[in-house]
């Protein structure tokens, strides 16, 4: 009776570290069996294991160094005030806790992979989103506002990045920036037009992930998820770039280690920039944009929910100018939270269908 009511529990308010734990098992499980059946079926060897493993245990131990010297620099996070109040208790966590995870992982990536021109690449994309995340963190900071750098400089930033990308790709690759890959083997040639599709995939990419940052441990599971589910997709075709993906989800599992509920750290716009940004440039280079949409499809719903709710305010404006809410607050974590989910079971369900959207994309591959 004891061991049913135990597993109810867990299955309807899991804690931080219970939902750390299952994350930490169903990752392992796949990256081990990713590199035995890939193994199998193509008769080569995939390494995924050991830049997974490696990262995960760098970012787990850099982090007990790194966060007490973020708490004396004082780097902590400051909330809206008109957010869930739940959040008010959470004052005084440091946050930018993607200066650590996201340089090792990337550094065991680049030598693993023999510092392979196209890790090199996103590498450097990666590094320049977060450079970006890191400005906004540290305006916020000095500020002691919830504002950082302005929305229009923010953009300019991540629209500059794609296009210096973007010409790194025309020189190297030019066969890469012609076509968009889908299910079943079809190519669609998009000719100049990839250019625009390029700088709207990095920004709806980076912004998407920076706005799933706002609960523990969501963020960085969902992304350790969604990364490792594209490592085992291109993995057959650009080996070097699923090393890097395995390692950068690695990086945010040691992440989650820090950042499960109740959160030690915050990764900040700093890790959450680089996330998308990374996500962005391994789905252009490897011609997955399809794959890479479906992948990431949590992030889709989290920035849809935000549209939708301004949009829907604008419509309904009375003479008043104040219109209707479609949901309580948005992104819809946040109108989850109000309506009385806690954080850890909505971190849970959107762990579970992160994983399903990694399972469906593979099988429609």
């Amino acid at each position: 009776m004891e061991a049913k009511l135990l597993s109810r529990k867990i299955l309807t308010k899991p804690s931080g570290q219970q939902l750390l734990g299952l994350l930490a098992l169903v990752l392992t499980g796949f990256v081990v069996l990713c590199d035995g059946v890939l193994g199998w079926l193509t008769h080569q060897t995939f390494g995924l294991t050991l830049p997974f493993a490696l990262s995960a245990i760098a970012s787990v131990s850099l982090g007990f160094w790194v966060i007490p010297l973020l708490r004396k620099l004082k780097a902590a996070q400051v909330f809206q005030e008109d957010g869930p109040q739940s959040h008010l208790k959470k004052v005084g966590t440091p946050t930018m806790g993607g200066i650590f995870f996201v340089p090792v992982a990337i550094a065991i990536a680049l030598i693993l992979s023999n510092f392979s021109a196209n890790v090199l690449a996103v590498s450097l994309i990666t590094l320049f989103y977060g450079l970006v995340g890191w400005l906004d963190d540290w305006q916020i900071l000095r500020l002691k506002s919830n504002k950082g750098i302005s929305p229009r400089a923010k953009l300019l930033f991540q629209f500059a990045g794609a296009i210096v990308f973007c010409l790194w790709m025309t020189f190297t690759q030019p066969d890469s920036i012609t076509t968009v890959a889908l299910p079943f083997g079809v190519a669609i040639p998009f000719g100049i037009f990839f250019w625009f599709l390029a700088v709207f995939v990095f920004a709806a990419e980076s912004n998407a992930t920076n706005i799933t940052d706002g609960v523990d441990g969501l963020a960085g599971g969902t992304g350790a998820i969604a990364l490792l589910g594209l490592a085992a997709l291109i993995a057959p075709s650009y080996p070097d770039l699923a090393i890097f993906c395995a390692s950068l989800s690695g990086g945010c599992l040691g992440f989650v280690f820090h950042n499960r509920n109740p959160a030690k750290v915050f990764m900040g716009d700093t890790g959450s920039l680089a996330l998308g940004g990374a996500l962005a440039a391994v789905g252009l280079l490897s011609q997955h944009l399809w794959g890479l949409f479906l992948l990431s499809g949590l992030f889709f719903v989290e920035s849809l929910s935000v549209l939708a709710q301004v949009g829907y305010y604008k419509a309904t404006k009375g003479p008043d100018g104040v219109g209707k809410r479609l949901f309580k607050m948005a992104p819809i974590h946040h109108h989850l939270e109000i309506t009385g989910w806690q954080e850890t079971q909505i971190v849970g369900a959107f762990y579970v269908l992160s994983c399903c959207l990694v399972l469906f994309t593979l099988i429609l591959r």
